[in-house]
């Protein structure tokens, strides 16, 4: 199944779900354990329909889900196709009756509380190292390159954050980063308090979606929004300041 680009996710108007990384994201608020039962019961009941299941975590007072699909189709530039991991129909019709299933059990959604880190390392050959990253991450020699045409290491239990090579930055001697995920109308607030402890803006040229940043010894994280994927409200502006 063809994979989804951001203004066809956006289209869909999924207002408890957010576009983190590769997948789906939604967070609902439960009362108890035995609600948080019966709620991932019905989302079992409603994937089994369609042939499709999210990651599911309960933790204290929610439950956490992500919607991703291993058998996307990505067309390169040159018509190649590629299976990856990213969002499809699939993913968009289950999110739907997630969404219908929490309204008819009375259970809010908190979309802005979602959020997901990956690790970036920079390197100018990721061919030759990404080996032993997938070795050590995961133990598998198969997790590099696992739902994406690079040499990206994705762990299929989800057990360690997925980590991306990118260009060696000359300008810095880090080479290793942090990138954390979060809801477009949540940038401004999580920008606001990094600065207020003393984290630095290094780059926001393409803010809202990607900010850099550095701690006070140097150290840079980026933080990431994908705005592509992003509904907004009437106006023409979202809490993120993007217009």
């Amino acid at each position: 199944m063809d994979m989804l680009k951001g203004e066809q996710i956006a289209a869909a108007g999924l207002t408890d779900w957010r576009k983190l990384a590769q997948g789906l994201h939604a967070r609902y608020l439960v009362g108890d354990y035995p609600s948080a039962a019966r709620f991932v019961t019905a989302i079992a009941e409603a994937g089994a329909r369609i042939g499709h299941h999210p990651r599911t975590v309960i933790g204290e007072g929610h439950v956490d889900l992500r919607l991703v699909s291993d058998d996307a189709v990505y067309r390169d530039s040159e018509g190649v196709e590629h299976v990856v991991e990213w969002v499809t129909q699939n993913d968009v019709d289950l999110a739907r009756a997630i969404s219908e299933i929490a309204a008819a059990q009375g259970i809010a959604p908190e979309p802005a509380a979602v959020s997901e880190v990956e690790l970036g390392l920079d390197t100018s050959d990721s061919g030759r190292i990404a080996p032993v990253w997938a070795a050590l991450l995961t133990g598998r020699p198969d997790s590099r390159g696992r739902g994406t045409p690079g040499d990206e290491i994705r762990d299929a239990t989800g057990r360690v954050p997925h980590l991306w090579f990118g260009d060696v930055d000359e300008s810095s001697s880090q080479r290793f980063h942090v990138e954390v995920y979060v809801p477009p109308e949540c940038v401004a607030e999580r920008v606001a308090a990094v600065k207020e402890v003393g984290g630095v803006v290094i780059d926001d040229s393409d803010a809202p979606g990607l900010t850099v940043f550095a701690d006070q010894d140097g150290n840079r994280g980026v933080l990431c929004a994908d705005t592509s994927a992003w509904s907004r409200p009437a106006g023409g502006a979202d809490e993120s300041g993007a217009a």
